[in-house]
């Protein structure tokens, strides 16, 4: 890559939100970028001012067909791939008994099988360029389950999964991956990208949907800053050896760490019964 051209990225869901945000930071820094939406009609304002290093770009990342297009007109635009933002997501708040099998094979077709999809096409490129950054976007939800907010937890779990063993299959071709888990930023989320059940149980009140009820009703009030969130994942891509998990936010960091020591103190307590289970160790005479 010529030394007077900044990375090129390619980041999905950039409508609103963080992918918005790094959108308009990277843009205005001079790095060349693709944006996607599912419509560029959206996106199209972001990259106005900058037609050499913008690019706006339709992409369902449910539809392998525009994920195709949209990594290959990249490459074209840029001759390269450098970064590729898993974005693109959306919620579901349902109790696991509220859920509806159509509502939750959608959710896990964006949210996890999406994101492979755009892993899957973007690390050729990668492999043979020698060296790129995938960043997944997680979320606190990736590391803590909550009521009423299983099938969301149990994608970003799975993303965990999946970015924790790319990582190490991936390192060997100079490529990093970064798992991002913020906490609840002021995104319009709760308005824009969150989906509920058709049908209520009442038996949940007091968890599944008092919990629905409080997410709607703090939208717009949240302690995390995305411009704030997307510096900081700018930053991390861009070291030389960044962390593997960058939690975003002081709720993400209080929560984590307080669910982290939690598992630690239950791993201690139940060590005897683990180490129980194994077949004995035969005496050496």
């Amino acid at each position: 890559m010529s030394q007077n051209l900044k990375p090129a990225w390619l980041i999905t869901g950039c409508s609103t939100g963080f992918g918005r945000a790094l959108s308009k930071i990277l843009l205005e820094g001079g790095y060349r970028v693709a944006v996607t939406a599912r419509d560029p009609a959206k996106v199209a304002d972001l990259v106005a001012d900058h037609p050499e290093t913008g690019l706006a770009l339709a992409l369902d990342v449910d539809k392998p067909d525009q994920i195709a297009a949209a990594v290959k007109a990249t490459a074209e635009k840029f001759g390269r791939i450098d970064v590729l933002v898993n974005n693109a997501g959306y919620g579901y708040l349902a109790a696991v008994e509220e859920g509806e099998d159509a509502a939750i094979r959608a959710l896990f077709e964006t949210n996890v099988f999406g994101l492979a999809a755009m892993c899957r096409a973007v690390l050729p490129i990668m492999r043979a360029q020698n060296g790129g950054a995938i960043v997944n976007l997680s979320s606190m939800g990736g590391i803590c389950g909550f009521p009423g907010v299983g099938y969301y937890n149990a994608t970003k779990f799975a993303v965990e999964g999946l970015s924790e063993a790319l990582a190490p299959e991936v390192a060997p071709f100079g490529v990093k991956v970064i798992i991002v888990e913020p906490g609840p930023f002021r995104t319009d989320w709760a308005g824009r990208s969150l989906k509920t059940p058709d049908t209520a149980i009442e038996a949940y009140a007091g968890t599944a949907i008092a919990r629905r009820n409080a997410t709607h009703a703090y939208s717009g009030t949240q302690a995390g800053d995305p411009v704030r969130g997307a510096q900081a994942i700018i930053r991390a891509v861009e070291q030389d050896k960044p962390p593997l998990r960058l939690v975003l936010g002081s709720v993400a960091q209080e929560v984590i760490t307080a669910r982290t020591d939690a598992f630690r103190a239950e791993l201690l307590a139940g060590r005897d019964v683990a180490l129980a289970c194994d077949f004995p160790k035969e005496k050496v005479s």
